[in-house]
């Protein structure tokens, strides 16, 4: 037997698509506004991933044209904040011991509490704080002293050792 001619068969192909699709619709129709809400979600997500993309390539871009901060100003932590002192009595100043200085200067190699120290932004060290001990943060803060003398590391290490300090006082008491 001789086959059809292709647009009678395409055309009875369709009819048939047609009757399954029209038997399917119940069951679609019900889960039809769940589809379509989670289409809109997804279309809502790629969305946001595009802009949020487009904002970083942005971002990228402009940093050329201006230095990024490494703090910035409004941001403060607890180990920021000035400890209360006495009036009356003298700032805590590192001794001047002559022999104390040497041997610090004699030291070159990075402290052990963080042997990565030299290499650390300040944000990175902030994040590592309170992990490490008053002994290694003071061994931190000679090594810093001696080595690059960064005022904000420095101060950031003294205020962390002097809040230290005050909880160890409190706690004692």
């Amino acid at each position: 037997m001789k086959p059809l001619p292709l647009p009678v068969r395409l055309a009875a192909g369709l009819a048939v698509t047609a009757v399954e699709q029209a038997r399917k619709l119940p069951q679609q129709l019900a889960g039809l506004p769940v589809t379509v809400v989670s289409e809109a979600l997804q279309l809502s997500m790629r969305v946001q991933q595009t802009v949020t993309e487009l904002a970083i390539k942005g971002d990228d871009a402009l940093a050329v044209l201006r230095p990024v901060e490494d703090e910035p100003e409004w941001a403060t932590f607890d180990e920021d904040e000035e400890p209360d002192e006495p009036e009356d009595e003298p700032a805590d100043e590192p001794a001047h011991d002559p022999w104390e200085a040497e041997e610090r200067a004699l030291a070159a190699e990075p402290p052990a509490a963080l042997p990565n120290y030299d290499e650390l932004t300040l944000p990175q060290l902030r994040a590592r704080l309170k992990t490490l001990s008053v002994e290694d943060l003071r061994q931190l803060l000679d090594h810093e002293r001696t080595h690059a003398g960064r005022p904000e590391f420095t101060g950031m290490l003294t205020r962390r050792i002097a809040n230290l300090d005050a909880q160890s006082t409190e706690a004692q008491q």
